[in-house]
């Protein structure tokens, strides 16, 4: 309530930081002016490049979800800058949202970030990435360990559809300062335990990709020479680092010869997956969570305590070692026959996957 209550020089002000951090169109009229009890959540996603979701899924559907609520939302985009991250935080704070949400750059500042809201009494939610040491109220996000999992199941029915029963495995794992990218990877070396101990599956490469496709793609053809071009299967965590890996199977005439994982569901994994390049991905329904982001942010804002309908588990913070109260969503395996799924549940149109040489997968995968 403090910051509702601010002198109109110090709103001003506030108007002014919030114009210098970029402030977008989403903020329907910033602090309503006057002093007046507005219900205004900030968000700030992390940057436009790791992976399109963030822009392309998550904002749509969060700023619709809180204009349908009579809320305003001020949703700024980091663009992957810690110091913008630090100033959108900031501005936010003064301009006295009541939820603050954010899917941090690491978790050194975006515990910073929550800490300071914290601070102000602004309830805070991190959003698909947990930070560590951030003490949020809430945490929302899929089971990401399963993700993991999922990934290397995946990796190993398409050995196995293969003919492979003995494998040479190289890991690219994602940035090594998101936790996501810890789970994921407990969840694969998991999944691919049983045939790692026994011997028909050896571990020969494991690096970090860094979300990137160029680095992925770098780091995958330093570990395909230093093998020997002995490499059977390829764990990617995400779709954009398997284009670059791709990439790199293709100028070696491998394409489609050793299986790629991946994850996101994007619209070139998927095109890859019906051309036989990605051998699957796991798709996260994010219109699944961000409406349990935007429900519980709305629930905060008025004064409500979620339910257990909404906040169904709970996630361990290892620097706290404490649990963080959760809303976690199921991920599912996708495969070329199940790539149909994705486009019913609305995540993709068929237009935007069926385009050019595309088309006649499409139809031979039962898109439509």
């Amino acid at each position: 309530m403090r910051n509702r209550f601010l002198s109109v020089a110090v709103a001003t002000m506030a108007v002014g930081a919030l114009a210098l951090a970029g402030c977008s169109s989403d903020d329907s009229g910033g602090d309503s002016g006057g002093g007046t009890a507005a219900k205004k959540v900030g968000v700030i996603l992390p940057d436009a490049s790791t992976s399109p979701r963030w822009e392309a899924n998550d904002r749509p559907l969060l700023k619709a979800a809180f204009d349908g609520a009579g809320i305003q939302a001020d949703i700024q985009n980091a663009d992957g800058d810690k110091a913008k991250f630090g100033t959108l935080c900031d501005s936010m704070i003064t301009s006295g949202v009541n939820v603050l949400l954010i899917v941090n750059l690491d978790s050194d500042s975006g515990s910073a970030c929550l800490k300071k809201a914290q601070g102000a009494g602004i309830k805070t939610i991190d959003y698909d990435r947990l930070t560590l040491g951030g003490e949020a109220s809430y945490y929302v996000s899929f089971d990401n360990v399963q993700v993991g999992k999922l990934m290397g199941e995946g990796l190993t029915k398409c050995l196995t559809d293969a003919k492979k029963t003995k494998a040479n495995i190289v890991q690219i794992n994602g940035d090594p300062t998101d936790n996501n990218a810890a789970l994921f990877k407990q969840g694969y070396v998991e999944a691919l335990k049983p045939k790692v101990d026994s011997g028909d599956y050896k571990i020969v490469g494991d690096q970090t990709g860094n979300w990137d496709a160029t680095i992925a793609g770098t780091a995958f053809e330093q570990l395909y020479t230093q093998n020997g071009g002995k490499v059977d299967g390829v764990i990617s965590a995400n779709d954009t680092m398997a284009q670059g890996i791709i990439a790199r199977l293709t100028a070696n005439g491998l394409n489609g010869k050793v299986p790629v994982t991946g994850q996101d569901a994007s619209k070139e994994g998927l095109q890859a997956i019906l051309s036989g390049n990605q051998c699957m991905t796991v798709y996260k329904a994010i219109k699944k969570e961000a409406d349990a982001a935007s429900k519980l942010a709305i629930a905060l804002i008025n004064g409500e305590t979620p339910g257990s309908d909404l906040v169904n588990g709970s996630v361990k913070d290892t620097v706290l070692n404490k649990d963080v109260p959760s809303a976690l969503a199921t991920p599912q395996a996708i495969f070329k026959d199940s790539v149909k799924d994705v486009i019913a549940d609305g995540f993709w149109k068929a237009s935007d996957i069926c385009t050019g040489q595309y088309a006649a997968l499409c139809t031979s995968a039962g898109v439509s």
